[in-house]
């Protein structure tokens, strides 16, 4: 069961990345629906003028997100593991 668990939490973890991105590149959801993509897109302009937060936020949120999917996932591979034993 363990190593289902660390696959599906990475599989989730690659779908908010590979979304993020296609939106970004414009190929994802379209605008009247929330992306992070296309934040980081619509703001990518303001990253080099005093409002660089408006692009960086949307990605720390992906990688705060991302890196939440993947602790979890190994915290419940090691919480359900049978063989160890404390």
């Amino acid at each position: 069961m363990g190593p289902v668990i660390v696959i599906s939490a990475a599989n989730f973890a690659s779908a908010i990345l590979i979304e993020a991105g296609l939106s970004f590149l414009g190929i994802g959801v379209q605008p009247p629906v929330p992306s992070w993509g296309t934040m980081i897109k619509e703001n990518y302009s303001y990253i080099i003028l005093d409002a660089a937060h408006l692009a960086i936020l949307p990605g720390m949120a992906i990688m705060l997100m991302v890196l939440a999917f993947m602790i979890t996932g190994n915290g419940l591979r090691n919480a359900l593991d049978v063989r160890v034993k404390n």
